[in-house]
């Protein structure tokens, strides 16, 4: 049965937008923000006062919180709420497997369905709608949500069957962005160092085998333009990358690129507080 009515925890740079666009669709969506709402709340949405409300009055809550702590913390708050309506409860949040799996077990001990669906495509992209969502958990619950995930996603796809496989994927394709902002960074400085111009430079790549996303969209759009300006902070890009390193390293896989990875991501995190990632590029450069 598809739901008639929305709820949203978490207003912040991505679930913002998020919620705008869902509201934008014509869904009736009510939000929600321990920060604060009435100031975050998009338009023709209805402000909710706290979890437990919204759980009392929504079939399906969305949830996009920093990590896997607080969103453990929402689910149980949800979970307490004894007169709750909500059944569904879709986590958009990047907060790692095993948290992932942990949700799932609460909500599944409360009635609830769990599904594990973090997002990837920045604030750009959540502005834009375009975003990716990596779904995973009951594909028949995935279904009957289509028409609100495509109100604020593009790519909406179901990666699994268990909670903390869309984790999963999640966390190994932010390593791998992390991978190409750090790798393009070193080549680029290389570059320069010859006397070759970036512009050109990301020209030739973005037509030869070393493109990715760096050269195609963080260099020329964030960097040669240097307003760092992409939207997502370097302190949640160093924590995708390490739950990677450290879920891989638990799974017994090769971690060696990423063992490096992380600890240039950490260094800059540490050098850079409450920076946007792509300051990676002057860290490296400039070595402070």
């Amino acid at each position: 049965m598809k739901p008639e009515k929305l709820g949203f925890i978490g207003l912040g740079q991505m679930g913002g937008p998020m919620a705008e666009n869902i509201a934008k669709g014509g869904f009736d969506l009510s939000v929600y923000d321990k920060a604060g709402t009435q100031d975050r709340a998009p338009e023709n949405t209805h402000i909710i006062g706290d979890t437990a409300a919204l759980a009392a009055s929504c079939d399906t809550i969305f949830l996009s919180v920093p990590d896997g702590k607080v969103s453990l913390s929402v689910v149980d708050e949800i979970v307490a709420v004894s007169d709750r309506r909500v059944g569904v409860i879709i986590d958009l949040s990047t907060i790692g497997p095993a948290a992932a799996r942990d949700a799932a077990a609460r909500c599944k001990a409360a009635g609830i369905t769990y599904m594990d669906a973090p997002v990837s495509g920045g604030q750009a992209g959540a502005k834009a709608g375009t975003i990716t969502i990596m779904m995973a958990g009951n594909k028949a619950t995935k279904d009957v949500h289509d028409d609100v995930l495509y109100a604020f996603a593009k790519n909406p796809f179901h990666v699994g069957d268990e909670p903390g496989q869309g984790q999963a994927v999640k966390i190994l394709n932010n390593f791998l962005s992390g991978t190409a902002m750090a790798a393009t960074t070193e080549a680029v400085l290389y570059g320069l160092s010859q006397g070759v111009d970036m512009k050109t430079m990301l020209d030739v790549v973005n037509v030869s085998t070393g493109q990715n996303t760096a050269t195609s969209d963080k260099f020329p759009n964030r960097v040669l333009t240097e307003t760092f300006d992409a939207g997502f902070a370097t302190a949640l890009l160093t924590k995708d990358v390490n739950l990677f390193v450290e879920n891989a390293k638990a799974a017994g896989t090769p971690t060696r690129v990423a063992d490096t990875v992380g600890g240039i991501w950490n260094e800059t995190n540490e050098a850079l507080p409450d920076s946007d990632f792509t300051l990676v590029y002057k860290y490296l450069r400039d070595g402070e």
